[in-house]
């Protein structure tokens, strides 16, 4: 996702002017949508916690099975989480045995910092 931004633009006052005389663009619609969709699936605590806990690991991967007793909820409740981050592009999983390991995706969390400018 490209580095989005808002340009704000001080025009010169106008006699009768209804704005404030600033003119401002907003990002594209189909990029909002896509900005929108990544936000969504990271705005909740206990995902939250989950990518927290993966961007800490070495390697930055994390087996299911360590994550449920840290973050306090069920091992269901934290693979429907992780199943959320994998389909927004955020965690990739690989089955390794009878486990599931999550690894973040390269540049993902960056893309969140971009939608902010």
């Amino acid at each position: 996702m490209a580095k989005q931004s808002v340009v704000l633009e001080q025009l010169p006052p106008s006699a009768g002017a209804t704005t404030c005389g600033v003119r401002v663009a907003a990002m594209p619609r189909a990029d909002a949508e896509r900005s929108a969709l990544l936000l969504k699936a990271v705005a909740d605590p206990v995902r939250l916690q989950l990518l927290s806990i993966i961007a800490n690991a070495p390697r930055q991967e994390a087996c299911v099975c360590d994550m449920t007793e840290v973050v306090g909820v069920s091992q269901p409740t934290v693979s429907h989480h992780l199943k959320v981050l994998v389909e927004a592009g955020v965690l990739t999983r690989e089955r390794r045995g009878t486990w599931a390991w999550f690894t973040l995706v390269p540049g993902r969390l960056e893309d969140i910092t971009r939608i902010f400018g």
